[in-house]
């Protein structure tokens, strides 16, 4: 089970976009994840008129490790550690670390 999954919220910790939230919109490899919104860049793209796609300057969101972004707590509106239990049931539930409490998800 991850700590952290697609469409989570989560809070930036470190580097140029630090404090800044926004929405994990993809899972990489190797640690990384695209969150909307975070780690822009411009890129300069050429025009192919076969694939009907316009040249340009456009934004493009760049994928960040995933131990630089923190679960987002609307509770305490802080980034917040997040661990792994397992219920009496069997279950495995997401919970934050600093109140017991489970993850909405």
């Amino acid at each position: 089970m991850q700590k952290i999954k697609k469409g989570d919220e989560v809070i930036v910790r470190t580097g140029k976009d630090k404090g800044k939230t926004g929405r994990v919109s993809k899972i990489l490899k190797d640690d990384k994840v695209l969150v909307e919104g975070i780690n822009q860049v411009k890129k300069s793209q050429r025009p192919n008129p076969n694939a009907g796609v316009t040249g340009g300057i456009i934004t493009k969101d760049m994928p960040i490790h995933i131990s630089n972004i923190g679960l987002y707590n609307p509770a305490t509106k802080k980034a917040e550690r997040v661990g792994i239990k397992l219920l009496d049931n069997g279950k495995k539930v997401r919970y934050f670390k600093s109140t017991n409490e489970v993850v909405d998800a």
